[in-house]
């Protein structure tokens, strides 16, 4: 099985985490998603962790000479859908940065040439394989808080320097899908319930000559049976704190809270003394997870469906932040 890597902007790091082990897929080549991105680094990582790569300039070029099974695509956001449709096309299993899409359009579109295509798609929401996310979901599942009602999520990141595609709309796509993206997926994956309405706002304020780059947001989810969910972002982590980012989830159900901070679970229900820390769950590389299901040997825990439910979430999370009101699904 043959693997190629479109791009140099998202998270290839989770690719390299997937090619380990006898049966693990082949890195054939690396080639750019986006005009005027350099993938002078991913070039140089992949031959610092043992692999040799063909690199092209033009991905439509590498795609069709070698032909790979999966691309996976992490160039400019603003392109992921075009590019993952051109993938598709060709009968080529895309996993794909998250959001899928930086439109409403673009989204509609990938999901329509993807119903076409027969092959397999999953976004990089990486964050579900985290043990501690694993764990409470897992817990959720399992009842131990009942029937969930109320959830608040957080991604705190530093902000450093970012590229220029970060500091325009047009390729960024915003703060709410790129960062909070993660964070809205905690809220659909673990509550269980489906999207209903959402009120949010975002702020440019204090970015640091990052031009259009949002700094900080908020969102407020209702989901189905009257289950609400909000989700705080920001770029405002201290450049000396422990750690790039900070990421957290409470959910209260009638029965119990759980809580993810600092990796680590906690849980308190009528069964526990107080709060009590869980053991966590082993986690695994989600590519390494996508492939069983490209290669027939069960589901990954992202489907094409959550990867388009939690893109379209973002994008009218968003919407409601340029718009100031409340976006109904």
């Amino acid at each position: 099985m043959k693997v190629c890597i479109i791009g140099a902007t998202g998270h290839t790091g989770y690719v390299f985490e997937g090619l380990s082990g006898e049966d693990a897929p082949v890195l054939a080549g690396i080639a750019p998603g986006s005009p005027g991105e350099s993938i002078d680094g991913l070039y140089r990582d992949s031959i610092d962790r043992g692999f040799s790569p063909e690199r092209f300039d033009d991905y439509m070029e590498m795609l069709s000479k070698l032909k790979p099974d999966i691309a996976a695509v992490a160039c400019y956001f603003s392109d992921h859908a075009k590019v993952a449709a051109q993938a598709l096309k060709m009968g080529i299993h895309v996993f794909v940065e998250k959001p899928v899409a930086t439109t409403l359009e673009d989204l509609e579109m990938l999901k329509e040439v993807h119903r076409d295509s027969g092959v397999h798609l999953c976004a990089m929401l990486g964050l579900r394989y985290e043990p501690s996310f694993r764990t409470a979901w897992k817990a959720v599942k399992d009842g131990k808080i009942g029937s969930v009602r109320l959830m608040s999520a957080q991604k705190s990141y530093k902000l450093g320097s970012r590229q220029d595609n970060f500091k325009k709309r047009e390729t960024y796509g915003g703060t709410i899908p790129w960062v909070g993206s993660h964070a809205i997926d905690w809220l659909y994956w673990i509550g269980g319930e489906k999207f209903e309405s959402v009120r949010a706002a975002h702020s440019t304020m204090h970015n640091r000559d990052h031009g259009e780059l949002e700094m900080s947001a908020l969102c407020h989810f209702t989901f189905s049976n009257q289950v609400f969910g909000s989700v705080n972002i920001d770029y405002l982590r201290p450049s000396r704190a422990a750690g790039h980012g900070d990421d957290r989830i409470r959910a209260a159900g009638t029965e119990g809270v759980i809580e993810v901070r600092g990796g680590k679970i906690y849980l308190m229900n009528n069964d526990t003394d107080g709060m009590i820390e869980l053991p966590l769950e082993d986690g695994q590389p989600i590519f390494a997870d996508f492939v069983k299901q490209v290669k027939g040997q069960g589901e990954c825990l992202i489907s094409a469906g959550d990867s388009f439910m939690i893109t379209e979430a973002s994008l009218k999370a968003r919407q409601s932040a340029d718009e100031n009101r409340i976006i109904v699904f």
